[in-house]
């Protein structure tokens, strides 16, 4: 027997307390969104199912509680720490469904200088992390572009990467132990060693999770050295993507490890002011850190590496990039000045990032902006469309696309799926056909799972729902994410 919305507020007030529930109605709609019905949210327009409530945790215990609760009542539950996500995986779809915010579960409960290991709390700010090891002279060598707002239980959740990721690695690189609730209410603790060959990499059951199988309450990562001192930067213009793409593999395959590699195409180029230093071309452009030595053999064998190409790529002042991408990160001032230039223009900007083999990518980046260009119903209204390179790896690369737009063909409620959904289908669908990943560093939300089981192929597929099985059964846990949910969202009728 189902039980009321009343009935929740009074039961998870007594888990909590009351003074951590909130019922107000404008933070449940604002909670009932993130990141990918921006331009919805900016409008006032909230259309999905509003959560009972919001429910701010104090600890593990209190998180345990809970989910034993809504597994019993069979209420979905939707995980949440900085809210920074932006593929819809935060949406509330099921009326009834309880928001378990865990961003006052902020403390940072050790910083090992011997082990290197910092464990801080699912709530923590990255940065506010990465300001207290910096005092030790210390990274955590994770700088994703919402470092300022993003907490660490969400970047594990998504699968987070940062900027420096072809340096450190991504998220699941650097996590060394975890604890989560699974919806039992049991808690499991994995412990922090460097390695272990017993079974299973369970950290990676997870990482990544997306608050589909799991709430996560603690988190250990790695640290590194921070010599800033020693950082250098390298960056060149040239005609071709093609090339930026082979300059990025020979780097790679030759064994360097620069903290930025990235290849910008004009378009992209152009909204960050490239085009005054390289009008109508690509910027390739990277970064070296690390001890002072590791810093001037990268820089040294890049620019060996460039020699073939001299023709081909002309260096440009490594100060203006730098300049630039210490800039590069938003936090709640940018966001605000988003906000009033959306009002103002109704002009929005929007991206899918997707990956592949060296073999593939190329074809991805042109097959997918041509298809764009040649199919899209509403390209007149598309003020930018390109892309651009920023994590690379032994084996391929990334492609971040691109595209803003002003919002003209229709209203509020349906420019989700006339523009961002349409052209996010046909960049995935190019994606899948080339055999590359349909998501590289966002995760997968609620928009991108009608996809999940071509992603990931029958065979394997077969793993992935059997984690739901065994760790979900009542399907309590964010309902919609990473596992489809048939005719969620509506497809796009203008991606042909």
């Amino acid at each position: 027997m189902s039980i009321t919305r009343e009935q929740i507020v009074d039961q998870v007030s007594n888990i909590v307390g009351p003074e951590k529930v909130i019922t107000d109605e404008q933070v449940l709609r604002e909670n009932s969104h993130d990141r990918y019905r921006k331009y919805e949210t900016i409008m006032g327009i909230y259309e999905l199912p509003l959560p009972a409530a919001v429910v701010k945790v104090q600890n593990s215990d209190q998180v345990s509680q809970l989910l034993a609760f809504c597994n019993e009542h069979k209420i979905n539950c939707v995980p949440r720490t900085g809210g920074s996500a932006t593929e819809g995986g935060l949406e509330t779809i099921v009326e009834n469904s309880i928001v378990i915010d865990g961003s006052e579960m902020n403390r940072i409960v050790a910083i090992s200088e011997t082990d290197m290991i910092a464990t801080a709390e699912c709530g923590v700010p990255l940065q506010v992390l990465e300001d207290e090891v910096r005092k030790l002279g210390l990274t955590t060598g994770h700088s994703p572009q919402s470092k300022p707002i993003a907490h660490m239980g969400g970047l594990v959740a998504t699968r987070s990467i940062g900027q420096f990721s072809t340096l450190y690695g991504g998220i699941e690189d650097m996590v060394v132990g975890l604890e989560a609730v699974f919806p039992n209410g049991h808690k499991a603790k994995i412990k922090n060693v460097p390695r272990r060959a017993c079974g299973p990499d369970i950290r990676h059951i997870i990482t990544g999770n997306e608050g589909a199988l799991c709430f996560i309450t603690e988190v250990s990562v790695k640290l590194f050295k921070y010599t800033p001192q020693y950082n250098q930067f390298r960056a060149y213009r040239l005609d071709s993507m093609k090339t930026g793409f082979e300059i990025l593999r020979e780097v790679m395959v030759n064994g360097y490890h620069p903290s930025i590699a990235r290849l910008y195409d004009a378009e992209d180029g152009s909204q960050h002011g490239f085009d005054q230093f390289a009008p109508d071309q690509c910027v390739l452009i990277f970064m070296a850190e690390g001890n002072k030595l590791l810093a001037d053999a990268t820089v040294a064998g890049i620019d060996e590496l460039l020699l073939p190409y001299a023709d081909e790529c002309t260096p440009v002042d490594g100060k203006i990039i730098e300049a630039w991408f210490n800039q590069l990160n938003w936090g709640p001032e940018k966001l605000e000045e988003e906000r009033k230039h959306i009002l103002a223009n109704h002009h929005m900007g929007f991206t899918t990032e997707v990956s592949g083999n060296w073999s593939c990518i190329y074809d991805i980046y042109v097959n997918a902006l041509e298809r764009i260009r040649r199919e899209y119903p509403h390209m007149d209204d598309i003020t930018m469309l390109g892309g651009h390179s920023s994590h690379s790896y032994l084996t391929g690369t990334n492609v971040y696309f691109v595209y803003d737009y002003s919002v003209q063909a229709c209203g509020p409620e349906a420019e989700r799926m006339t523009y961002h959904h349409a052209i996010h289908t046909i960049i995935i669908e190019e994606t899948l056909k080339a055999g590359g990943s349909v998501g590289h560093h966002h995760g997968l939300g609620k928009y991108r799972t009608q996809w999940t089981q071509e992603e990931h192929g029958t065979g394997a597929y077969y793993m992935l729902e059997g984690l739901k099985k065994q760790f979900d059964p009542n399907g309590i846990m964010n309902f919609g994410t990473i596992f489809p949910v048939p005719n969620y969202p509506v497809k796009s009728e203008t991606a042909k």
